[in-house]
């Protein structure tokens, strides 16, 4: 059967027709999508700098967490564009908010010690029980802070290692912190024989005490009788100093005791010597 000329134009025509209608249709979707990308990302600009300097002007307010809860607003807004531009061509947004609950979940369950860090950090930063420079002991962990993260936090131990502890691990645990009150107190015990000046050997540790610009006049240096042996007197001396000088003050003060004891006359007994091995006993 012979194809008639004139059908084949009107085919042509309405293809042509057809395709200028979606080409039109198209490129105003186009358009619109770029628009909505420029504005978009604008407007997530302008909210994630009005979040962080908002979020500044509270007081203590730490910069990790300003940071990333401006991070978390720019992305979220940029998602939702995202969502919006998909929309502009006809794709179901249902489906995709769907698609990215069910892969938010997936990610949740998979990194879910990596999430459990992140919200220990996001409360360690806003309560705040130690702070960079502090010294803390937390369980089996000790040392100076140097760095709090979203994920973990890095510590150096008083013999220079370092520490890379899970926030986690840190938030779930007791935390002792021995520099945020500011001060301290210390404890310094010697022994002395129990023929000596009980009341001369205390004298001497407060004149010591009194004598230490680092020690703090309130409250004020004590000594004390801590317990008794056959033969022996335990003395304690107790005062209270800046936690930057607890450990300095603490060794000078044991020197000086045991220097001030010895010029003095006070003796510290020695030892009891050990009893010799029974094989010594039947040579």
């Amino acid at each position: 059967m012979p194809i008639d000329p004139q059908d084949t134009i009107l085919t042509v025509q309405a293809g042509l027709a057809q395709l200028s209608t979606l080409i039109v249709s198209y490129s105003f979707s186009a358009i619109g999508a770029v628009i909505l990308l420029v504005v978009g990302y604008i407007v997530a600009g302008l909210a994630e700098r009005s979040i962080f300097a908002g979020l500044g002007h509270i007081h203590g307010f730490d910069a990790t967490l300003r940071h990333f809860f401006s991070k978390i607003v720019r992305y979220a807004i940029l998602i939702l564009v995202v969502i919006m531009v998909l929309g502009q061509f006809g794709v179901q947004t249902a489906s995709i908010i769907a698609a990215i609950g069910a892969i938010g979940l997936a990610i949740g369950l998979a990194l879910q010690g990596t999430l459990q860090n992140i919200a220990a950090g996001i409360m360690l930063l806003a309560l705040r029980p130690f702070r960079i420079g502090e010294s803390v002991e937390v369980g089996s962990i000790a040392g100076s802070v140097e760095e709090i993260g979203l994920f973990a936090t890095r510590l150096r131990t008083a013999d220079g290692l370092y520490i890379l502890a899970p926030n986690s691990t840190l938030w779930n645990q007791p935390v002792r912190n021995f520099s945020r009150n500011g001060v301290r107190r210390a404890d310094i015990s010697l022994s002395i024989g129990s023929w000596n000046d009980i009341d001369g050997a205390q004298k001497t540790l407060l004149a010591l005490a009194g004598a230490e610009k680092r020690i703090r006049r309130e409250p004020a240096p004590i000594a004390f009788v801590a317990g008794l042996g056959d033969t022996t007197v335990s003395l304690t001396l107790r005062y209270w100093t800046s936690a930057v000088d607890y450990f300095s003050t603490n060794i000078d003060m044991t020197k000086r005791a045991k220097q001030a004891f010895d010029s003095e006359g006070i003796s510290i007994p020695l030892p009891p010597p050990e009893a010799p091995a029974p094989e010594a006993r039947k040579q």
